[in-house]
């Protein structure tokens, strides 16, 4: 298995980061995009559990664009082979001194491309 295969990481980056930008800009369709469409996805937030894609829309759908403005401190993104990456990162949101952690696998779904498939989102004390 090659880790970090450059053409792999570069794509996996461009999608993490547009995701990131959606988030922040509360593009709610593409972020439903990024995530894949599947009852197996999940999404552990700061305050909900989401199993399967229809409960992470409706996440999406009902959430507040207000206070999505955040800087990243220090992200990871790891590729195994072509198909499968990890991105991980630390943030702080404007306003706040609590740093958050952020953590998503993502796999490339035939016909669709890169999507998240499981994700984590949580603030420290």
């Amino acid at each position: 298995m090659i880790l970090n295969d450059p053409a792999t990481l570069a794509e996996v980056t461009a999608q993490f980061m547009r995701y990131e930008a959606a988030l922040t800009t509360n593009d709610v369709a593409v972020l439903d995009e990024l995530f894949w469409d599947s009852p197996l996805t999940l999404r552990y937030g700061a305050t909900e559990i989401l199993h399967g894609y229809d409960e992470i829309k409706a996440f999406r759908a009902g959430r507040s664009g207000q206070g999505l403005k955040r800087t990243l401190l220090r992200t990871v993104i790891t590729t195994y082979g072509t198909d499968f990456a990890t991105c991980n990162t630390t943030f702080q949101r404007e306003g706040s001194d609590r740093i958050g952690r952020q953590s998503q696998s993502w796999a490339r779904i035939p016909d669709v491309g890169w999507r998240v498939v499981a994700a984590h989102v949580s603030l420290m004390g």
